[in-house]
């Protein structure tokens, strides 16, 4: 569970900016989207990992493209816990927010326009877990790193994290 045990490490690491707070802000975030769309969680963390696999991807087009502070500057500017349309553009095109939204109805069997419609809240709370490995001082974030060096497997482990963080948290 490597992502899950970076931002762990994170949150105790008094040199990076995670917290239990911060993670808890974006479980409740996630249930409040779960419970406003009638989505169930498990349905929700399908969602999650298949925008965070998109996300990653776009991430990795940045880094490669921009270079690896470019992609920090973007987690830093947009994580967060609530809507942020922005955060989304800075990602995707408008026909590539059309595609990620197909591609999770695919695999949630939810609608692509309800999906499309909360990917600016989504995309901030991916963010959010991203920026929780940067450090204080501003150099390098350990839990970015992990998460763009990932096998390329197309499994993102933010639906596991959620899981486990959920249970760590005993929510």
């Amino acid at each position: 569970m490597g992502l899950f045990d970076q931002i762990l490490g994170a949150v105790s690491n008094p040199n990076q900016q995670g917290s239990l707070s911060q993670i808890g802000g974006i479980i409740n975030a996630v249930q409040q989207i779960s419970g406003s769309t009638g989505t169930d969680p498990s349905t929700m963390q399908t969602l999650m990992s298949v925008v965070g696999s998109q996300v990653r991807s776009a991430l990795q087009q940045k880094q490669v493209n921009e270079g690896q502070d470019a992609v920090q500057n973007i987690v830093n500017q947009f994580a967060g816990n609530s809507p942020n349309p922005a955060a989304v553009a800075s990602l995707f095109s408008p026909g590539m927010q059309q595609q990620v939204a197909q591609l999770a109805a695919q695999r949630t069997g939810l609608d692509a326009n309800m999906i499309q419609q909360i990917l600016p809240t989504i995309v901030p709370m991916i963010l959010n877990f991203l920026k929780s490995g940067a450090s204080v001082q501003g150099s390098g974030n350990s839990v970015l790193s992990s998460f763009l060096d990932a096998d390329g497997d197309g499994d993102v482990d933010i639906a596991d994290m959620m899981r486990m963080a959920s249970q760590y948290m005993g929510r």
